[in-house]
């Protein structure tokens, strides 16, 4: 079954090619103009992917309420901002929401197309660990749930996306064991920037320590990269 992924972009030509290009690959692709229709589909049914632009009409941030309601209803959910606008705060505000990835409209089609097939990859290759390898990974008072997509620390959730999921599963896997920002990002199976890293490690460690404000288990090494305390 073709993967569904949802375009919101408000430049009709943009949104008919990457629509075109998208369909060429092999994916269902839904495409809307506005954010009051795209909100309306998603209530139906989510997509597999969402890619989001983040002015739509008269509405400077309609992207970024999307993101808002997509991350509600999944955790899980891949998200990526298509956009022109290309400060460091709008990419920090987009990755802050919880997309996975923040790509300016200046990015070739084809590395858009490789963004969104290493999501993919990700999801596959999430299936096929746990079918592999134990279902559940306890180290302290950390628990991974690999069928589900979820932690949880000292018995409380936490509430992290995909991406930061692969990042957290890929330093726990060896604890003191220092991972670059190259090799976060090929066990997390993306492709994006150092300071995109930077920004999913920071998201991650406040969402710890919102639940334990003793955390500090998430080690900067620096000039190396990061690891989990062992």
């Amino acid at each position: 079954m073709a993967r569904r992924i949802a375009l919101v972009e408000d430049e009709k030509a943009i949104r008919e090619n990457y629509s075109a290009s998208l369909r060429k690959q092999g994916y269902e692709v839904l495409s809307y103009e506005n954010r009051e229709d795209a909100l309306t589909a998603f209530k139906t049914r989510l997509p597999d992917l969402a890619i989001l632009d983040v002015g739509l009409g008269d509405e400077p941030e309609g992207g970024f309420e999307l993101c808002r309601f997509l991350r509600a209803q999944s955790e899980s959910l891949p998200i990526i901002f298509l956009t022109a606008l290309d400060s460091e705060l709008d990419a920090i505000s987009g990755l802050r929401l919880g997309a996975d990835d923040y790509l300016t409209k200046d990015i070739s089609l084809a590395q858009v197309l490789v963004r969104i097939s290493a999501l993919f990859r990700r999801i596959d290759a999430v299936k096929n660990m746990a079918q592999s390898a134990e279902d559940i990974i306890k180290l302290d008072k950390l628990e991974i749930d690999l069928n589900r997509f979820v932690a949880h620390w000292d018995k409380l959730p936490v509430d992290i996306t995909l991406t930061e999921f692969w990042i957290l599963h890929a330093l726990v896997k060896r604890p003191g064991h220092v991972k670059n920002r190259d090799q976060l990002m090929e066990a997390a199976k993306a492709v994006v920037d150092d300071s995109t890293v930077t920004s999913h490690i920071k998201r991650l460690r406040k969402k710890f320590v919102a639940l334990d404000n003793s955390f500090d288990q998430i080690e900067t090494v620096y000039g190396l990269g990061y690891r989990w305390k062992a």
